[in-house]
C-alpha cells in the first residue's frame, strides 16, 4: 500500500448499454438490456433505467423481461464497444504510461508518473480525476464514468464503486480501514456466494469481521492461497503494482442454446468449431496453451467442466478440437444441454512445432446455422439470438437502407424486418418495416 492515493480505477457506467443509448437516440434515457436475447439468453448490461425494475448482468434474459417487459432488448455491437473502449484507453496512456485494462470498460492508471499531475495531494489527485473524466465524456460521446483513486488497486477499485454512476471517490491516505472495515465482506474480490457462505457459518459478514480472524483461522477455513489472501486484503493491504502488459490468462468462447442440446454429433460439432475459434485466437494474439477445459451447463443448470494438460503449448485448432471432443465424451449429458464452451489456459508466447500433426482436422458441420455459437469469455455474457439465426436480422443491429440511409434493426419475424433510422448524430428517428430478403437492406460495409 502506498503512502499517497495514487492508483486510480476507472469504469464506464453500464458500458454496452451506454453506448447503444448514445448510438440510438430514441432509447435516451430508457430502459436498455443488452444480451441474448431468445429465452436462453443471459443479459449482459443492463442500464440504469433497468436496473430500476431489478435487472442486473448474469441475469436470464428470461427473468429480465419480466422484470421490465417495455426495456428494449439488444444483442451486442462490438464493434462499437471495441472502438469506444480504444479511444478511452489511448486517452488513459496520454496520461500515464502505466494502464492496465481490466477490460473494455475499465483499468487501472498509476498516477505517479501521470503526465502533469506533479501534486499527488488529496486536492491534486482529485482535481486530476474530475479533468479525466471531463475527457472521456468528450472522447466517447457522452458517455460516463465512475472512478476511485486511493492507494492501492484494491482500494481504487472498491473506491469506483462507491458513488455510481458517474462519481469520484478518492480514499485518503490513513483512512483506508475507516472505509473498509463496515463493508460486507463480499466487496473483497474472490469472495463469491460459495465463501460468504463459508465465512458466515463462522460469524463473519463484514470486512471487520474478517479482520479479526488470525491467518492461521482463515488458511484451515479457505486454503493456504485464499485465506493467506483474504487476510492481507481485510488490512488494506495490497502492493500490486499498475502493470501495463496485464498477463492473459485464458481464451475461451462459449454459447447459450434456444433449445437443450441433446444431439452428441452436434455437441461434438460445436465443440469443434469453438475449438477452431479460439485457437485462430490465440494465433492472433501470438499466444499457445498448454490447457484445455471444456465446459458444460446441463438442463438443469448444474455446470460442470472437464480440462486436460499437454506437456506443450499449441495454437492447433485441430488438436484443441480433438481434445475437447474427447472430454465431452466422459460426462453425461442425458436430459440436454443448454450450454456449451471451450477454452485454453496456461498461456505462453510460443508453439512447440511438429507436435500432435497427426491430429484429426477441425470441422463445421454445413448443416449447422452459422450463429449457432456466440463467443462470450471476456467480451460479453452475449448469446446469438434466435431471430438473428432465423432471419439474419438481430435487435440492435446496424444495418443500412438505399433510400433511408443508416439505422439499426428494430425487430424481425414472420418474414419481416422493422428498422428505426436514426445515428448518434440525429434526433430520434421514424420506423419503416420491410421484407427480410429487401435487397435494399443491408449491412454497413465495414461490419459485413
Amino acid at each position: 500500500m502506498r503512502s499517497q492515493a495514487s492508483v486510480l480505477h476507472l469504469d464506464l457506467d453500464a458500458f454496452f448499454a451506454a453506448v447503444e443509448q448514445r448510438d440510438k437516440p430514441s432509447l435516451r434515457g430508457k430502459p436498455v438490456v443488452v444480451g441474448g436475447v431468445g429465452n436462453r439468453g443471459v443479459v449482459s448490461t443492463a442500464s440504469y433505467e433497468a436496473r430500476v425494475y431489478g435487472v442486473r448482468s448474469a441475469m436470464s434474459t428470461r427473468e429480465a423481461r419480466s422484470r421490465c417487459p417495455h426495456a428494449a432488448f439488444l444483442t451486442g455491437r462490438f464493434h462499437a464497444y471495441r472502438a469506444t473502449s480504444q479511444a478511452v484507453m489511448d486517452l488513459l496512456r496520454s496520461c500515464s504510461p502505466l494502464v492496465e485494462p481490466l477490460s473494455l470498460d475499465e483499468a487501472f492508471v498509476d498516477l505517479e508518473r501521470a503526465d502533469g499531475l506533479d501534486d499527488l495531494s488529496v486536492d491534486g489527485v482529485t482535481a486530476y480525476a474530475e479533468d479525466l473524466r471531463s475527457r472521456v465524456r468528450e472522447v466517447t460521446g457522452g458517455l460516463t464514468a465512475s472512478v476511485g483513486v486511493a492507494s492501492s488497486k484494491f482500494l481504487a477499485k472498491v473506491a469506483s464503486d462507491l458513488d455510481k454512476p458517474d462519481g469520484l471517490v478518492v480514499v485518503p491516505p490513513g483512512t483506508e480501514l475507516d472505509l473498509l472495515l463496515p463493508m460486507k465482506v463480499s466487496v473483497i474480490p474472490g469472495v463469491g456466494p460459495a465463501t460468504v457462505e463459508r465465512l458466515r457459518s463462522v460469524g463473519v459478514r463484514t470486512v471487520g469481521d474478517l479482520h479479526g480472524l488470525s491467518e492461521d483461522e482463515l488458511v484451515r477455513l479457505l486454503g493456504k492461497a485464499h485465506g493467506a489472501g483474504l487476510h492481507l486484503l481485510a488490512r488494506a493491504e495490497d502492493d500490486r503494482a499498475v502493470e501495463p502488459e496485464r498477463e492473459t490468462k485464458s481464451v475461451s468462447v462459449e454459447g447459450t442454446y434456444e433449445h437443450d442440446l441433446t444431439d452428441r454429433v452436434l455437441m461434438a460439432s460445436l465443440l469443434r468449431r469453438q475449438a477452431e475459434d479460439v485457437a485462430r485466437r490465440l494465433r492472433a494474439s501470438g499466444l499457445s496453451g498448454r490447457t484445455v477445459t471444456i465446459k458444460v451447463r446441463r438442463y438443469d443448470f448444474t455446470t460442470v467442466s472437464r480440462s486436460t494438460t499437454l506437456s506443450s503449448p499449441t495454437d492447433d485448432g485441430a488438436l484443441v478440437a480433438r481434445l475437447a471432443v474427447a472430454l465431452l465424451e466422459d460426462l453425461d449429458t442425458t436430459g440436454g444441454v443448454r450450454l456449451l464452451g471451450v477454452g485454453v489456459s496456461g498461456l505462453a508466447d510460443w508453439v512447440q512445432d511438429e507436435l500432435f500433426t497427426d491430429g484429426e482436422p477441425g470441422s463445421e458441420d454445413p448443416t449447422e446455422p452459422a450463429d449457432a455459437s456466440a463467443p462470450t469469455g471476456t467480451e460479453a455474457l452475449v448469446e446469438e439470438s434466435g431471430a438473428r439465426a432465423r432471419t439474419g436480422w438481430a435487435p440492435g443491429m446496424d444495418v443500412v437502407h438505399a433510400e433511408h440511409g443508416p439505422g439499426w434493426v428494430w425487430g424481425s419475424g414472420r418474414g419481416v424486418v422493422t428498422v428505426r433510422f436514426e445515428t448518434a448524430e440525429t434526433a430520434p428517428g421514424p420506423v419503416r418495416t420491410f421484407a427480410v430478403d429487401d435487397p435494399a437492406l443491408s449491412r454497413p460495409p465495414a461490419l459485413t
